[in-house]
């Protein structure tokens, strides 16, 4: 290819990452609970628009909500407790906790806005209130601090970048290495998301009357059931639970516990 050509390709190339770090760093806003400024897309009032609306698709890729109203209201029960001993209940979220029928897959997960799911393949593992607390705390805290509405904002500014470099490059190799950078960008983010929200967790259980040093049970119990057929999805993108443990550890030590 003749220069010309090279150069068309670099002031596009350069346009694309140009526009998607602009984009990325003209989106942010003040978290209304913990004061932070963050690079989010979404205003809150959007997140819990978007998780009530993707709440039900959710539920039915696991078996859809556990049919025990029982343990249904037990678990809506810990979750009010949480919300409304701490200040999630002065965020503008709408927190709903909901089990899910699921008996293989140990997992939980919050959406955007509120929306909170344990499968019972988990909660038939935990064995005190007290780690029910804590794992419902650590998905509280994935909402309050808005780690969804980050990652689809860097994940708009990673597919421009990546967009940028495939043109650039003229061929599909260099988009590729380029997307992979981005996943291991991305899981790094997603890493030391779960990290924080184990703090806001452990501080949660606190205020609302649990143990928190029970979240260390809650790690021994994911880090065996990752060396079973269930399948953990909890895992597969968060920290080794023994690293979890140390950080759960140091923090509880902080908190004079």
């Amino acid at each position: 290819m003749n220069r010309s050509g090279i150069s068309i390709r670099l002031i596009m190339m350069l346009g694309f990452i140009g526009f998607s770090v602009i984009s990325y760093y003209m989106k942010s806003s003040v978290n209304p609970v913990t004061g932070e400024k963050q690079h989010v897309s979404l205003t809150p009032e959007q997140e819990v628009a978007m998780g009530l609306q993707s709440a039900p698709e959710m539920a039915a890729q696991f078996g859809g909500e556990y049919n025990d109203p029982k343990v249904q209201a037990a678990i809506k029960k810990i979750g009010a407790k949480l919300v409304n001993s701490t200040q999630a209940a002065k965020s503008p979220y709408q927190f709903e906790f909901h089990v899910l029928a699921d008996p293989e897959t140990i997992n939980a997960f919050a959406l955007p806005g509120g929306q909170i799911f344990i499968t019972v393949g988990l909660l038939k593992r935990l064995e005190t209130e007290d780690q029910i607390a804590g794992v419902l705390g650590h998905e509280i805290g994935h909402v309050i601090n808005r780690h969804s509405a980050e990652h689809m904002a860097k994940q708009g500014l990673f597919n421009g970048i990546v967009q940028g470099v495939t043109i650039g490059a003229g061929d599909m190799t260099s988009g590729q290495i380029a997307g992979m950078v981005s996943n291991m960008v991305n899981l790094k983010y997603g890493r030391n998301d779960e990290l924080e929200s184990d703090k806001y967790g452990l501080h949660y259980m606190a205020e609302s009357g649990y143990k928190p040093e029970q979240m260390i049970k809650v790690m021994e119990i994911l880090k065996a059931s990752g060396g079973g057929n269930r399948q953990s999805e909890f895992m597969s993108s968060h920290p080794y639970p023994e690293n979890r443990i140390a950080k759960i550890q140091e923090e509880i030590a902080k908190m004079g516990l």
